[in-house]
């Protein structure tokens, strides 16, 4: 009987656990430990889907696929479509990219390439610091601040100039509006997209680095024909995760992006995104219809949110790999 005992014992531990693990009673148990904990993570991720994805049911059931395609939101009539908060939510996030990028590469270019150390070290701790600051405090300064900067010296001179020619300018000039929410979401994400590039461009081998200045070029020709090219996916990675980030931003573009479920060409119109209106409208939702609504809102920002970041993760990781053979 000992004897069974024993072989069930060992057969169970062979199974989950590596052989490397398998040592004295403390190690087995910090090993179970550690797998144990590892294994929350996946197992919250598999019940947070299920709770959202029970409370989207009857919205799921009642719209179908004609919630993702309708632009009408009106709780009082029970009609709910969630197409303007998409079109919100990717245009303003792909604005604060196209913002973001070019800033964010070129920093991290000057920090790894060019910047002296004394110099590189002061600013890309401050740089990190812009992560830090809370959501909420980047929304106040874009009221005060950021908001009434863009209607008088960026807004107004470009509808007046060019609001009949060029859709984009068309309008009058709100302040509160997509342009200044994806200004705002580029600020919040630039810290991010800079780090990864840093990273990958420090993953890039020195050997190659040294073979372009001994083959004659210059430092400029060996960042940009080199170490670019050779980076260009972790680049492409960090930029989709701070897509991911922008994606799921709430309290500051919430603050400046107007707020209005319309699907507008005009940068200048005020719009509405996916987080947006789950702060805005949650806590005062009546009925199961309406709080279903949102809730496959907030399944649909999820889904989007995961895909974004398990891609980016991805191309980051290819370009770690490459780095350390």
């Amino acid at each position: 009987m000992p004897d069974s005992v024993e072989g069930a014992r060992s057969s169970f531990l062979d199974r989950i656990l590596p052989s490397r693990q398998r040592g004295n009673v403390p190690d087995q148990i910090y090993a179970l430990l550690l797998r144990a904990l590892g294994l929350t993570i996946p197992v919250l991720f598999f019940f947070i889907v299920l709770r959202i994805g029970q409370s989207a049911w009857p919205a799921i059931q009642t719209f179908g696929l004609g919630f993702i395609t309708s632009s009408e939101w009106n709780p009082v009539l029970r009609e709910f479509g969630a197409l303007p908060f998409i079109y919100g939510t990717v245009l303003s996030s792909l604005l604060a990219l196209v913002i973001a990028v070019p800033l964010s590469v070129g920093l991290a270019i000057f920090l790894t390439e060019l910047a002296p150390r004394w110099l590189a070290g002061p600013i890309g701790f401050a740089t990190e610091l812009l992560a830090a600051i809370p959501s909420v405090v980047y929304g106040l300064w874009g009221i005060f601040v950021l908001v009434p900067w863009l209607r008088f010296t960026v807004q107004e001179p470009l509808s007046r100039r060019f609001g009949d020619t060029i859709p984009f300018f068309e309008g009058p000039a709100y302040g509160f509006s997509m342009l200044s929410g994806a200004v705002i979401l580029s600020i919040m994400i630039i810290p991010f997209i800079s780090a990864v590039t840093r990273e990958v461009l420090t993953a890039v081998p020195r050997e190659q680095r040294e073979a372009a200045l001994a083959l004659g070029a210059t430092r400029w020709e060996m960042t940009w024909q080199v170490a670019l090219p050779y980076a260009l996916p972790g680049i492409i990675g960090g930029a989709i995760l701070g897509l991911g980030r922008a994606l799921g931003e709430t309290m500051a573009i919430t603050m400046v992006i107007g707020n209005r479920p319309d699907i507008a060409a005009s940068l200048f119109a005020p719009g509405y995104t996916m987080a947006s209106v789950l702060a805005n409208e949650f806590a005062e939702a009546t009925g199961e219809l309406y709080l279903s609504a949102l809730m496959e809102i907030a399944l649909l920002l999820f889904g989007i949110t995961i895909v974004v970041n398990a891609f980016a993760q991805i191309l980051v990781w290819r370009v770690a790999q490459r780095g350390g053979r």
